[in-house]
């Protein structure tokens, strides 16, 4: 590749020009750049080094990484640095004597000297209340599956859906089919189905000498699915094929709004929620798991990254002697504020309709229906958090391609 083409970045992805390298300058550890709009950006040269695109640090079928930075003869020092024709950057590491070349859209995108939160979500996280006539975001899905995968059509249904499920953790498609296991078609426009004891593709209805309370006619209480599990599923989906009974409405409440406000109104409740490891148990008759967990995790940051809350899955607590009481009345207050009208939305499924939820972060109740009214039918999957922001990521990538395309 010569200097007056742009060079390869270490992915597969586009990353358009905003920003010109208008001047360079090193030291044997650091390279500084100004950029065309003013903004000064410093990379350090082992940084540098082992995020060239070029076919000794990835492998230009995968693009993945080769590179042992430790089989280095000695740490990467810069000798040279400049703008080529093509304005990328050109560095020359020593003890090696290589030049490399980076491309300016994928060091501005990867600018860490500037960047504000490298780990910021993908959207906005937005908490929400409830209410009377508070519904999800509702998107008209049909025909979704008559465009083609990957296609611009295809994006303008799932892109707005996807922001929903990052944001506001919920999302509702209407219009979908109604033939039964066309679930999965429509998940795997997203990714891959999580298997659990319950199948890939499971059905939400009454029925006889049920194994979870689901298949009943009864109320359920807000909960997260699965919370059972070490990993329980990031991400649900409900498919409703029929529903013609009396009673029976969907209730959603966003947990991370239920958990901030335990935290404004009872911090040392909120505080023991978060750090009390409570025990999870689905014995059923041909399984048996159990784990331990706070009800409220936070991340490294101090943000809420889950919630995990089924009263009706958790099995006797174990924890210090002292810890039983304060965590029963932590307990208690947060059960306090899930019956708060307040918090949860309402709605009736009608055939056709898709919820994607965030099952760490939203919890979903039903009311109980008359079961010989009708007949209700959802069929329903789990998925990981992981798949609908990788999918979210290739819109955003499709989108920068349509955008250097039209740049050429």
């Amino acid at each position: 590749m010569t200097d007056d083409t742009l060079p390869l970045t270490p992915d597969y992805d586009a990353w358009p020009i905003d920003a010109d390298l208008d001047a360079v300058s090193f030291t044997p550890r650091l390279v500084t750049v100004r950029w065309s709009d003013g903004r000064v950006s410093r990379y350090h040269s082992i940084w540098l080094r082992e995020n060239a695109g070029d076919e000794t640090t990835v492998n230009p079928a995968t693009r993945e990484r080769i590179l042992d930075l430790s089989a280095l003869p000695a740490w990467p020092e810069v000798v040279e640095a400049e703008i080529d024709a093509a304005g990328a950057l050109c560095v020359t590491f020593a003890p090696e004597d290589r030049r490399l070349r980076f491309h300016p859209g994928w060091l501005r995108a990867n600018d860490y000297d500037n960047a504000t939160d490298p780990e910021a979500p993908l959207v906005t996280v937005t908490t929400w209340q409830g209410g009377p006539g508070e519904g999800p975001d509702t998107i008209d899905g049909s025909g979704l599956l008559e465009t083609d995968p990957g296609s611009e059509a295809e994006e303008a249904i799932l892109a707005p859906a996807l922001e929903s499920v990052l944001g506001k953790g919920l999302v509702r498609l209407r219009g979908l089919p109604t033939t039964p296991g066309s679930l999965a078609a429509i998940a795997q426009r997203i990714g891959p189905i999580r298997d659990t004891n319950f199948g890939g593709l499971f059905n939400v209805k009454a029925k006889p000498d049920p194994d979870s309370n689901a298949y009943t006619a009864i109320a359920l209480p807000p909960h997260t699915d699965l919370p059972t599990r070490e990993y329980h599923p990031g991400l649900q989906m409900l498919h409703c094929l029929e529903n013609s009974v009396e009673g029976g409405q969907a209730v959603m409440l966003d947990g991370f709004a239920v958990a901030e406000a335990l935290r404004e109104r009872d911090p040392e409740a909120f505080a023991t929620l978060t750090r009390v490891r409570w025990c999870y148990a689905n014995t059923a008759r041909a399984t048996d798991y159990v784990w331990f967990e706070p009800m409220i995790r936070l991340d490294a940051r101090g943000e809420l990254l889950e919630v995990r809350i089924a009263d009706f899955l958790r099995g006797p607590l174990q924890t210090a002697f002292e810890d039983v009481e304060p965590a029963y009345e932590a307990l208690m207050t947060l059960q306090r504020l899930l019956r708060d009208p307040a918090f949860a939305i309402r709605f009736t499924y009608a055939p056709g309709d898709l919820v994607i939820f965030d099952n760490r972060r939203l919890l979903h109740a039903r009311d109980a229906f008359e079961g010989d009214s009708g007949h209700r039918w959802l069929q329903g999957c789990y998925m990981e958090r992981d798949e609908i922001r990788s999918r979210y990521r290739m819109v955003q990538r499709a989108r920068r391609q349509r955008r250097v395309s039209a740049t050429v």
